[in-house]
């Protein structure tokens, strides 16, 4: 029986993948990395509340044996360049690092689709900064998850992806060949894949959303 860490599990992704490593036999512990404390009632659930300002303060929290990391935030929401930094770029490199560090066997991350760190955007230049990243580090088991519009019920809604997703979805059936990545994806669709990625053997790291769409069929 393992141990999961996850962060980011209040996101869309990450609310999916908490219910499934519930009832995932798998996993014996989850441990939530949050930044206030929730109330979730389950046996295999840890709490750990967390300064993610101070993550080295955690480094014997992070321990176990699948990293699970879907945290993410918008300009939106973190306008400040340098706090939009630290969350997108900075938090997540230094958390592999210390699983790392603590040899955790498998990391898997939610990117995204189109992630290059020579982006002339910040959002696809600090998701390919932070792949790279991953990559150095070699863990025994990679998972890069690149979802394009990211289906689900979101908590906030956001009318101009909602526009989006709605063309995207009616374009679907045009988006064949090198396209076929941007198709939208459902965020538990995702979630289930990055099980899979942790507990078997797939044989590659990268995962665009049409790769997700058809290893979780």
């Amino acid at each position: 029986m393992k141990t999961a860490l996850l962060f980011g599990a209040s996101g869309l992704v990450g609310s999916h993948l908490l219910n499934q490593l519930i009832s995932n036999n798998n996993y014996s512990n989850i441990k939530l990395f949050v930044r206030s404390t929730i109330e979730i009632n389950d046996p295999k659930i840890e709490i750990i509340q967390t300064d993610f300002n101070n993550l080295e303060n955690h480094k014997e929290d992070i321990k176990g044996d699948d990293c699970f990391f879907c945290i993410g935030t918008t300009k939106k929401d973190s306008p400040d360049k340098k706090e939009y930094k630290r969350v997108e770029l900075d938090v997540p490199k230094q958390i592999a690092q210390i699983a790392k560090s603590n040899s955790v066997n498998s990391f898997v991350f939610v990117s995204s689709g189109y992630a290059d760190p020579k982006s002339s955007g910040d959002y696809l230049k600090f998701k390919g900064e932070v792949e790279e990243e991953l990559k150095r580090l070699n863990f025994l088991k990679l998972g890069i998850m690149r979802p394009s519009f990211l289906l689900g019920d979101r908590k906030e809604k956001r009318v101009g992806e909602k526009i989006g997703i709605f063309v995207f979805k009616l374009l679907t059936p045009l988006l064949l060949g090198p396209l076929k990545k941007m198709k939208p994806i459902h965020s538990e669709i995702v979630a289930r894949l990055m099980i899979r990625v942790a507990n078997e053997d797939l044989q590659k790291n990268t995962f665009e959303s049409n790769e997700i769409i058809e290893l979780t069929k």
